[in-house]
């Protein structure tokens, strides 16, 4: 533990959520603040009775600490490689047939309980990915356990925390290999039988979406002999597993030309017929209402449209409207794959939506499956705002 802790102490009745294990403590649950404290340090909280509760990353904003720990104890090395340790265990329980070309999660969040915090792996390189100060200023000795954790299985570990942090502080950080050198910042990996180049450096994200893994596996039940439609499709994910599981043409669209080169290069990587295949490098909306033929199997699976409350409804309206153009454009007995990885718009309020589509496509909809993120995106019961990936598998009469 760092220190001079300072110590946060909670108002009377404020301090319920923390018992139950939620981990984030909002600024209007604080009563004071004994000690300097600065964005990014570590704290302590206590009940206004002087009960320690839990150790926590400082910020000041609406979420004021985000926690780390509900012991009380040092968040030194050894705290950090018993965290990952334990994250590690359960993602070997996941992927024990694994192939060589391996791509997964191991650290997602507050579902580890590292609020703040992302860690994937592709083959043999990590990308450490921290959205909070706390995290960032602690990623050498996160490093160091990363190494002591996953010895000659990695060779680099690359931070890709400067789009992720608050942006006054990211101003002064850049994008860098924390240990080891990638000569290519690229892999090759495996994903269940499909195979897909990630350029961590200038990839989305971390470099791929580990969190469709299950879905686009899923969609290959549904497309053999069809026409399909890839919305916002990026480096053709879903394209891929449709063009392997028989689809009789893919059309892939995306308004990004370097996410169109991915899903050329993609398709390489796969030796897939580019006759099955159409790529179209334009807005999606604009797509959709320029089409005559209708589609058999259609994904449409937008970027965030909403990363706060205060822009919510209008990313309800963005949804409903995607979907709405999208529903008229399927044949009866076609299937939608819809999704919103929107952490501000839950289940229930996403579902309205599609039935809000629906109602004004005109089309009866019957819902086949409710899709969400992978295992190894895991959901702390404590803290429901983590099951940000939605989607929904309909069937249209």
């Amino acid at each position: 533990m760092e220190n001079h802790v300072s110590k946060i102490y909670l108002k009377r009745k404020k301090d319920n959520f923390v018992r139950r294990f939620h981990p984030w403590i909002f600024s209007g649950a604080i009563q004071r603040i004994d000690g300097e404290v600065e964005d990014g340090a570590v704290v302590e909280v206590y009940s206004h009775q002087d009960e320690f509760l839990a150790i926590g990353h400082y910020h000041e904003g609406s979420i004021a600490v985000k926690i780390i720990s509900f012991e009380q104890q040092k968040i030194d090395l050894d705290f950090w490689h018993a965290k990952l340790s334990k994250a590690y265990a359960l993602r070997q329980r996941l992927f024990e047939d694994a192939p060589d070309h391996k791509a997964y999660r191991l650290i997602h969040g507050e579902g580890d309980g590292l609020p703040g915090l992302i860690i994937d792996v592709y083959a043999t390189t990590v990308v450490f990915q921290a959205h909070t100060i706390g995290m960032y200023r602690a990623r050498h000795t996160i490093v160091e356990a990363l190494i002591q954790l996953l010895g000659s299985s990695i060779k680099a570990i690359y931070d890709k925390s400067k789009k992720s942090l608050p942006p006054i502080y990211a101003q002064k950080v850049q994008n860098t290999y924390l240990w080891g050198q990638h000569q290519h910042n690229t892999a090759v990996i495996d994903e269940n039988g499909a195979l897909f180049s990630v350029n961590w450096s200038s990839g989305q994200k971390t470099g791929f979406f580990l969190d469709q893994r299950d879905n686009r596996l899923r969609l290959s039940d549904y497309v053999r002999d069809k026409r399909v439609l890839n919305a916002f499709c990026y480096s053709g994910g879903f394209s891929i597993f449709a063009l392997k599981a028989g689809a009789a043409e893919v059309h892939s669209v995306d308004a990004s030309a370097k996410a169109m080169a991915l899903v050329e290069q993609n398709l390489a990587l796969n030796d897939l017929q580019t006759d099955r295949h159409y790529a179209y490098t334009e807005d999606v909306l604009k797509f959709l209402k320029n089409q005559t033929e209708a589609f058999d199997v259609m994904v449409l699976d937008p970027p965030a449209f909403a990363k706060s409350v205060a822009k919510r409804h209008k990313a309800v309206q963005a949804y409903k409207r995607l979907n709405a153009d999208g529903l008229r454009l399927i044949k009866s007995g076609g299937i939608l794959f819809t999704f919103s990885c929107s952490q501000v718009v839950d289940n229930q309020l996403f579902y309205n939506t599609i039935t809000a589509a629906a109602i004004e496509a005109k089309r009866k909809v019957r819902v086949l499956h409710r899709l969400t993120q992978p295992a190894d995106h895991p959901v702390n019961i404590f803290h429901p705002e983590g099951n940000y990936l939605k989607g929904l598998v309909l069937y249209i009469e």
